[in-house]
């Protein structure tokens, strides 16, 4: 990986979907492999990934630990030139950048996704979330176009592939799959099938609803962190079994250990590089 860091940008218009706990996995098993990894939260009003990495290095204080730690800020929702600064500070020195984006329509959000490598849209599997990406027949299911979402990252992919060449990965990542009914379960599927061949995104398993994820957020904890937790339930092993899986789907990068400093990668031009805390 020499050709500058990995940006991994997660985005969706809607709430609810597991984007951060997601974004946070990902970062963290990155970094456990010896990946120099950045993460930048766009959400200034949740600050959901910046207070789940706050709370991280508060354990690693409080218990003398030694955790795999991404460096971290938070955008402040508004600076066109705060988002440029932090962004060329984040991506020094950096294998991965992973961006976490707000549940709505964010203008900072489109710019990062169009920056992005790989761009990855987690869903619930039900309609009401499909609908962000595409419309269906409400009598046979058939998928009938794609939504304002699809067309958005559409021209997001056009306007990379014209800046630079780069083709974004496009992933749809379905989250919580075990709650839902099996034939709603398999209407969703074929039409993520169906729209996946006309708008050119991946499908790939993602993380379950479990209580273990809330249940570790206070103390910045992931599955990756299985010594923390003593012995390991049913639960437990089930759910480091998703992440690897969804880590293998995602089809990222390998690092090699004490790989030379990497050039910077997708910049947002003319801003100047500010010192940005672990």
């Amino acid at each position: 990986m020499s050709s500058g860091p990995h940006i991994i940008v997660f985005a969706n218009e809607k709430g609810g979907t597991g984007k951060s706990t997601t974004a946070v996995h990902v970062a963290i098993a990155l970094a456990a492999r010896g990946a120099r990894v950045s993460c930048m939260d766009l959400d200034h009003r949740q600050r959901t990934v910046g207070r789940y990495l706050d709370n991280r290095a508060a354990t690693i204080r409080s218990r003398g630990i030694d955790l795999p730690m991404p460096r971290h800020a938070t955008h402040d929702g508004a600076s066109e030139d705060f988002f440029a600064e932090t962004w060329h500070s984040l991506i020094t020195d950096c294998d991965f950048l992973i961006v976490d984006t707000p549940g709505r329509d964010d203008p900072f959000a489109r710019t990062a996704a169009t920056l992005s490598n790989t761009l990855v849209t987690p869903m619930n599997d039900s309609f009401v979330d499909f609908d962000l990406i595409g419309q269906v027949d409400p009598d046979t299911f058939q998928v009938t176009r794609p939504s304002f979402y699809s067309e958005l990252i559409w021209d997001a992919r056009k306007q990379r592939a014209r800046a630079d060449g780069t083709t974004i990965d496009w992933v749809v990542l379905r989250n919580r799959l075990q709650h839902i009914e099996a034939r709603n379960m398999r209407r969703v599927s074929d039409a993520l099938a169906q729209l996946s061949k006309r708008v050119g995104f991946r499908i790939i398993p993602g993380l379950g609803e479990r209580v273990i994820y809330r249940e570790m957020f206070p103390q910045g904890l992931t599955m990756i962190d299985a010594r923390e937790f003593g012995s390991m339930g049913i639960g437990h092993v089930a759910a480091r079994q998703e992440l690897r899986e969804m880590m293998a789907a995602l089809q990222l990068p390998e690092v090699t250990a004490g790989e030379a400093d990497v050039p910077p990668g997708p910049a947002v031009p003319g801003a100047a590089v500010p010192d940005v805390a672990a």
